[in-house]
């Protein structure tokens, strides 16, 4: 079974006291003690978000290790990949990660873990670089669409209710068709992917909410349901 859970915005680096999300991801392998594995390379491996990633999941029923491309922990990263029940990918730089992930064949070999069933999450660039295209910030001069790895189909626009930037230029983007018509999830929201389908979309706030954002006779159609984790 292939899947993606792909967070708009929360989880350990964002919720530090709000576990729902990432305990969610964690049930999702059915294991009694996953083998989780974070890529920070987005954030140029932050020293702080590795350790706030530590400092959560060292503390849950699993076994968390980190993947640097920076350092990298091993001269064979597909089987160090390959071994793993979870990758998570952290946020930062979506242009960056990219580039990054083409250089090391790293993109080839997430595509791989992920038809073996390695479950594949990520918060913002972690959860655009899924997708065939998505909206970032990482030219540094406000929002940008961007191609990304096409595992799913469509657009993605993270931090939805977060930024006040997000809505309307994601809207505006699809509305010009600089990007397809997508999914939009606000902080605190994840969308849960089997296959290519989407199988649940979950919230760690009652208020936080997913949208499928497209385009009707040139206007934008927002719609989507969510359910609340904490109501489980």
């Amino acid at each position: 079974m292939r899947q993606i859970i792909a967070l708009g915005g929360g989880g350990f680096s964002m919720e530090p006291d709000n576990s729902l999300l990432d305990r969610y991801i964690l049930k999702q392998t059915n294991k009694n003690k996953p083998k989780i594995c974070f890529v920070p390379t987005a954030s140029g491996d932050s020293d702080s978000y590795i350790s706030k990633y530590y400092t959560f999941f060292t503390q849950q029923n699993c076994k968390p290790t980190h993947l640097s491309l920076f350092k990298p922990p091993t001269g064979d990263i597909r089987d160090y990949v390959l071994e793993k029940d979870i990758i998570y990918v952290g946020g930062g730089s979506t242009k960056n990660l990219l580039a990054l992930w083409k250089e090391w064949g790293l993109d080839k070999i997430l595509e791989e873990a992920w038809n073996q069933g390695t479950v594949l999450a990520g918060i913002s660039a972690g959860s655009i670089c899924w997708f065939d295209e998505g909206i970032t910030d990482s030219y540094g001069f406000g929002l940008e669409p961007i191609n990304c790895l096409g595992l799913l189909n469509g657009s993605n626009c993270p931090h939805y209710d977060g930024e006040s930037e997000r809505r309307p230029s994601y809207q505006q983007f699809i509305k010009t068709r600089q990007l397809k018509a997508g999914l939009a999830a606000d902080d605190g929201v994840a969308i849960h992917f089997i296959d290519q389908d989407i199988h649940k979309i979950v919230s760690s706030r009652v208020s936080a909410k997913a949208y499928k954002v497209s385009l009707d006779n040139n206007k934008i159609e927002e719609e989507l349901q969510t359910v609340f984790l904490g109501a489980c």
